[in-house]
């Protein structure tokens, strides 16, 4: 998905707002960063496998901050139901 398409649609970003998200089954898309560390992602990227939503893993945070949107980085970041 383009970054300019991230721009303009329900999405949620950080593992607090994420987490949030997969328990009330409104996630369709995970994001992930690789550099993240595991122990604040594990659990999320665990609950998602669960659910079956789709994981994408990023190669660091940096990035999936800039394409959310943000100028900081975001270990986890989604894509929520319509």
């Amino acid at each position: 998905m383009a970054v300019n398409e991230l721009k303009n649609i329900p999405k949620v970003i950080g593992t607090k707002q994420t987490a949030k998200a997969l328990q009330r089954d409104g996630v369709s898309v995970l994001y992930i960063a690789k550099d993240a560390e595991s122990r604040i992602v594990e659990p999320l990227e665990t609950q998602a496998k669960e659910k079956g939503v789709q994981i994408i893993k990023v190669p660091s945070m940096k990035e999936l901050g800039k394409a959310f949107g943000i100028e900081v980085g975001a270990a986890a970041a989604a894509i929520l139901k319509k």
